[in-house]
């Protein structure tokens, strides 16, 4: 059975179209060059030097993971019991932990021990399906640690088969150098940071946390602009602490993505409608920091496209595994198998700008997919969600080991 048959030329979908997945029962795929070359049904197939069989099995689109933070040091599990002790996100960051905790050890850190590290990360998600995946910098904080993380990412980029995008997050909090001086802090990211990073040609995108505490409706604005006049696409973290502007600012500089929209109101619906900005949840962050789960039931209802991200990362989302990203859209976010196979694969893929290339069977496209076991239906996939069905990955056309 191949699933995720999507027409050449269409980069996401929206409303309806989310439930639409066209599949292909009985079917052959070939694949020349790293790419999708056809795909039919029958007896009658175009000769291959390879023929692999895959009897009875479902062949997947990979998983195309828009938003992360997988380049970190070590771990946060001491934060972990905080949580169970009854702390919150925000007083954890009060008392230094969060985002500084990870800044601290990242600094601490040599680059090549980060990439190894991070590899190890990268390594995982693959096996789990993940074909193409989005990193962000932001736990540096400073312009020689931040280029630290982008280089990272540029190595990971250079070195594996998955596809990377790169994104710049220096605005991820106030560096602890810049502690009461946060004008001065964003001048550095947009005079200092920004230039140094376009130099390099390190990072495609920007982006903010426009939250709560964090940094403001102006801030954000003036960061995005600096990141534009450098070649930078917009992204933003918005409205998981607060209904905060960010999804309006966002829009405004016709942002790439606004991500996390756990306070999410019918104001930011409706400011969404016609953009060219995906709204995309990340129901790994909700599901482990108890906080709600975006209203992508809702958005798609309205009309909207909405794609679904994992937020791997040390302190509220530690896992990048993006079947249990897609069962949860389906289990806590009442979304059709269909739709969350759609956000979780294509408007991932557009969630990054990546679409033209990744996040469905399309001729053409980057040949990343997987295998699965034999299942009685697309169902079956998110309803057993723990159970090992993955059985082969194959990226760039090629067999992962």
């Amino acid at each position: 059975m191949l699933v995720g048959l999507v027409p050449a030329g269409v980069l996401r979908k929206e409303g309806r179209a989310m439930n639409d997945l066209e599949m292909l029962e009985g079917a052959w795929l070939l694949v020349e060059d790293g790419r999708f070359a056809a795909y039919g049904q029958g007896e009658e197939r175009p000769a291959a030097d390879r023929v692999v069989d895959a009897a009875g099995r479902w062949l997947f689109p990979s998983f195309c993971d828009a938003h992360t933070h997988l380049v970190y040091a070590g771990s946060r599990e001491q934060e972990f019991l905080d949580k169970i002790n009854g702390l919150s996100y925000e007083e954890i960051a009060k008392r230094g932990g969060g985002i500084l905790n990870s800044a601290d050890r990242l600094h601490e850190t040599s680059e090549e021990e980060l990439y190894r590290q991070a590899m190890e990360r990268v390594n995982e998600i693959i096996r789990m399906g993940t074909g193409c995946v989005e990193i962000k910098s932001g736990y540096g904080l400073t312009v020689e640690d931040e280029l630290k993380m982008l280089r990272v990412i540029r190595r990971i980029k250079e070195s594996s088969p998955i596809g990377v995008k790169a994104t710049f997050l220096g605005a991820h909090a106030v560096g602890r150098a810049y502690r009461g001086r946060q004008a001065e802090y964003v001048d550095l990211v947009c005079r200092e940071m920004i230039p140094a990073v376009a130099k390099e040609g390190l990072a495609e995108f920007v982006d903010v946390f426009c939250d709560e505490g964090f940094f403001t409706v102006e801030e954000t604005a003036k960061i995005l602009k600096a990141g534009q006049e450098h070649g930078l696409k917009p992204k933003i973290h918005a409205n998981e602490l607060a209904v905060s502007g960010g999804v309006q600012v966002g829009v405004e500089f016709e942002a790439q993505s606004v991500d996390h929209l756990e306070r999410t109101t019918e104001v930011e619906i409706e400011c969404l409608k016609g953009s060219k900005t995906m709204p995309t949840g990340l129901p790994g962050a909700s599901l482990f920091l108890g906080m709600p789960y975006t209203e992508c039931r809702k958005m798609i209802d309205a009309g909207l496209g909405v794609a679904l991200a994992s937020d791997y990362n040390p302190g509220s989302s530690p896992s990048g595994n993006m079947r249990m990203v897609m069962a949860l859209g389906s289990i806590r976010m009442k979304l059709t198998p269909a739709e969350s196979l759609n956000a979780t694969t294509l408007n991932g893929a557009y969630a990054m700008g990546a679409s033209a290339e990744y996040g469905s069977i399309t001729e053409g496209k980057v040949a990343n997919f997987f295998l699965t076991k034999p299942l009685p239906s697309l169902a079956f996939f998110p309803y057993a969600y723990q159970t090992p069905l993955i059985e082969e990955v194959w990226l760039r056309g090629e067999k992962f080991n």
